[in-house]
C-alpha cells in the first residue's frame, strides 16, 4: 500500500468525511493512486486522523457510490476503474455549481473578480497543478479582459 498523508482541517467548514473524499480524489487525479491500489483500512485511517470510524465508513461509502473505489469484503478498499462515462455527472456541471457558489459568495463579500480568480489560481497551484493551469488558462478564460489576466 502506498503511503498517503491525509490531513483534516477542523476549521475548514467541510465535514471530515468530505475532506477524506476530496483528498482521496486528489490522490487519484494526481496519479498518486491508480486503479487497483489499496486504500488505508477504515480502522487505520480513523486512528491516524483521530476520528470516529463511522466517518471513514461514510466517506468510503460515498466514494464507492460515485464509482471511485470499491470495497472487497475481507480484503479492503481499492481504487476502481470507475463508472462508465455516461453514468458520471458532467465534470463541467459539478465544477460549475461550485464556481457559481464561489461567485455568489465573493460578490456578497465585495471581492473583485481578479482577486477571486487569484485565490482560485493560488489553490490550484498549491495542489500541484501549475503546469495544467498555464495550459488551460486561455481555454477557460478566452475572453477575459486584459486587466484580469
Amino acid at each position: 500500500m502506498k503511503p498517503l498523508f491525509y490531513q483534516i482541517d477542523p476549521h475548514s467548514g467541510l465535514p471530515v468525511y468530505r475532506q477524506v473524499m476530496d483528498q482521496t480524489k486528489h490522490y487519484i487525479a494526481s496519479g498518486a493512486l491508480v486503479t487497483g491500489d489499496q486504500l488505508p483500512s477504515i480502522r487505520d485511517l480513523a486512528t491516524r486522523l483521530s476520528v470516529n470510524p463511522a466517518t471513514i465508513v461514510k466517506a468510503y461509502n460515498e466514494l464507492q457510490n460515485e464509482g471511485v473505489m470499491e470495497i472487497k469484503q475481507g480484503k479492503g478498499a481499492f481504487v476502481s476503474q470507475g463508472l462508465p462515462e455516461k453514468e458520471i455527472p458532467s465534470r463541467r456541471l459539478q465544477v460549475s455549481r461550485i464556481a457559481r457558489q464561489l461567485a455568489v459568495e465573493s460578490q456578497q463579500l465585495g471581492m473583485p473578480l481578479d482577486e477571486t480568480m487569484g485565490l482560485v489560481e493560488d489553490q490550484w497551484i498549491a495542489l500541484g497543478n501549475e503546469q495544467m493551469l498555464t495550459q488551460k488558462k486561455n481555454h477557460f478564460l478566452p475572453n477575459l479582459p486584459e486587466e484580469y489576466e
